[in-house]
């Protein structure tokens, strides 16, 4: 990648320090639940050997992009803390501190990811210094919080992509439960029927991630070996049912196998986005799109997962409001600007449709990334000009004031909100 991409932007005649527009050289994550062809496909390159799960663009501690400044690749994290001001803008920089509020992710889940949620962020910096204040190393499983900062997400599909996001409306939930007739499970029933709102949903959950360790096989080879059937004959509750089996065989002894019953089954078209704000509980299954998140790495865990899940703390978090969950649509913006539109100060995140021999012009309000899903665009700068291919992205930082893009093809622009 390092020589492609090197090769690239050194077609261009300056390599001065300053902030500028510039090609990102970013880095692959490979989880097990990840794709050996859907990034690879992205990037025009052969199959991977192993999963790949997350291509990440931006400064994340653990893992930050590249730029070329001065006739070498080097940290976008080291290049915006030695100038904040001018790579993020005064106003971010004020807000933010020295670093980059978002990441920037392309996720490719072919398997499904674990139940999680994220906490506000008066929750992570009161637990984070919790934490600090009881020495547990910031590198130890048990550690829930690894920063002080929130971590809202927005998934914007690229193909058809299916997650659980939410908690189920109760009455519907309810129905479900009644469908699968499971005599473990009729106490529970029992309680969401006297309680048919989030507390009936809260008691459900508790219950359920509290059962007996003894008790626990019962129950999962009941409710799934009826989920099999339900999902064999059709039905309103089918296709729940066929990921609960699915999840019971990829993590036996599992609990949130069931525990997926109670959340809201989400289908988004190519196109379509969810926004996931503080609390709610999730579960990516299977697709591809383009992720924005708040920079952070807290992430409690509710099931479906090897590593460490702390539950009292996971309640702390976790909003219990029942309901729908619906699939969020951009909203048309001048030129050929797309926003989707959500309450986080980290991010914004847009897409851009160019046609030729149009030119978009676009007024940068601070440091923004610019990724390309499909065709070939330039980007026209105040000091040069940067092609981008499918795949590639760039950094433009705040000082830039305004650039365009022409070309054939689509790019998601991600900024602060």
């Amino acid at each position: 990648m390092v020589a492609r991409f090197a090769g690239m932007t050194r077609q261009r005649a300056d390599h001065r320090l300053r902030p500028e527009v510039d090609l990102l050289e970013n880095v692959i994550q490979e989880y097990a639940w990840g794709s050996r062809t859907a990034l690879a496909s992205l990037l025009g390159r052969p199959e991977a050997v192993r999963p790949q799960a997350e291509l990440w663009m931006g400064a994340h501690p653990s893992a930050p992009s590249k730029v070329l400044r001065g006739g070498k690749w080097v940290s976008l994290r080291d290049v915006i803390e030695r100038a904040p001001g001018e790579e993020l803008g005064a106003a971010v920089h004020r807000a933010f501190g020295a670093r980059l509020p978002f990441l920037l992710k392309v996720l490719a889940a072919e398997s499904p990811l674990s139940l999680q949620a994220h906490p506000s962020a008066e929750q992570a910096k009161a637990a984070f210094a919790r934490e600090e204040a009881a020495g547990i190393p910031r590198s130890a499983p048990e550690r829930n919080y690894r920063d002080d900062s929130s971590k809202p997400e927005l998934l914007c599909a690229l193909t058809e992509f299916e997650a659980l996001c939410g908690f189920r409306a109760a009455g519907e939930t309810l129905r479900l439960f009644q469908s699968l007739a499971v005599a473990e499970l009729l106490p529970l029933v029992g309680e969401l029927a006297a309680h048919p709102d989030g507390g009936g949903v809260r008691a459900v959950f508790e219950g359920l991630v509290q059962w007996p360790a003894a008790r626990r096989a019962a129950l999962l080879d009941a409710t799934l070996a009826v989920c099999e059937r339900l999902a064999r004959e059709g039905g309103p509750f089918a296709r729940e049912c066929r990921w609960a089996v699915k999840l019971g065989g990829l993590y036996p002894g599992d609990i949130g196998a069931v525990n997926s019953l109670l959340l809201n089954r989400v289908l988004l078209q190519p196109g379509q986005g969810v926004f996931l704000p503080a609390g709610k509980l999730h579960a990516y299954l299977h697709g591809m799109g383009v992720e924005i998140m708040g920079n952070s790495d807290n992430v409690l865990r509710g099931g479906l997962t090897p590593k460490h899940v702390d539950v009292p703390e996971l309640f702390s978090v976790l909003d219990f409001r029942d309901g729908p969950v619906m699939p969020l649509s951009a909203e048309r913006g001048a030129g050929g600007e797309e926003r989707y539109v959500t309450p986080a100060a980290e991010f914004r995140l847009s897409r851009l449709t160019v046609a030729a021999p149009a030119c978009l012009s676009l007024k940068v309000g601070g440091p923004e990334i610019l990724l390309c899903t499909e065709g070939a665009l330039e980007l026209r700068g105040a000091r040069g000009t940067l092609a981008l291919e499918r795949g590639q992205s760039a950094w433009v930082p705040a000082s830039e004031g305004t650039y365009g893009v022409v070309g054939s093809g689509t790019a998601y622009r991600a900024t602060t909100g």
